[in-house]
Formats: structure tokens, C-alpha cells, sequence
């Protein structure tokens, strides 16, 4: 299986209604809001918090892709 395969496969599951569901839930919510909060902190630490706004702004919009909220 190539590397191209794996990428169509990804994109059909990602794609199902019940993982489109499981990213609506409240559970994945918390979870995704955990690992966007690290990110955010591991990255501003990595780059000195010299881009504070683009990384908040990058952080909030992923915010709204995973979650009930």
C-alpha cells in the first residue's frame, strides 16, 4: 500500500458520519482542548512568545473544527 492509499483511506474515514460524530461530542471537546492548550503553550515557549496573536488565533480556529462548543 502506498503513501497515496493511506492518504485516500484517511480521507474516507475521516469522512464517515461516526467519526464526524465522535468529533462532535463533548468527550472530544475536552480532550482537543487539552492538546490545543499544550500546543499553544509549547509553541509560544519555542518561539520566545514573539507571535502571541497568530498563535491564539491559529489555536481558536482549530477550536471550532473538534467539539460541541
Amino acid at each position: 500500500m502506498g503513501i497515496e492509499d493511506l492518504a485516500g483511506e484517511a480521507q474516507k474515514l475521516l469522512g464517515s458520519e461516526q467519526v464526524r460524530s465522535a468529533l462532535k461530542r463533548s468527550q472530544a471537546e475536552d480532550v482537543s482542548g487539552t492538546i490545543r492548550d499544550k500546543l499553544e503553550d509549547a509553541v509560544d515557549v519555542a518561539i520566545g512568545g514573539k507571535f502571541d496573536a497568530q498563535i491564539k488565533a491559529a489555536r481558536d480556529a482549530a477550536d471550532g473544527t473538534v467539539g460541541d462548543e
